[in-house]
């Protein structure tokens, strides 16, 4: 019984700290945003090879959206 709880402790004292480091990570960023959300560069994500509906790119082209704001 303690060592399930040992386990539940560390397993979410851990989830806690991952939780933390993205929230560090969105905090220190200009708006707030994740990098890389075009899924069209993933191969994995993208099969067919349809264009981004967060920006537009296909997946040979960058991230419209960045390309906008710099």
């Amino acid at each position: 019984m303690a060592a399930t709880l040992k386990l539940i402790l560390v397993a979410a004292g851990l989830l806690g700290l991952g939780l933390l480091g993205m929230a560090v990570k969105i905090w220190g960023k200009k708006d707030g945003e994740f990098a890389g959300t075009c899924a069209s560069n993933s191969p994995f994500l993208n099969k067919e090879g349809e264009s981004c509906a967060f920006c537009g790119a296909t997946p040979e082209q960058k991230c419209q959206k960045e390309a906008a704001e710099a």
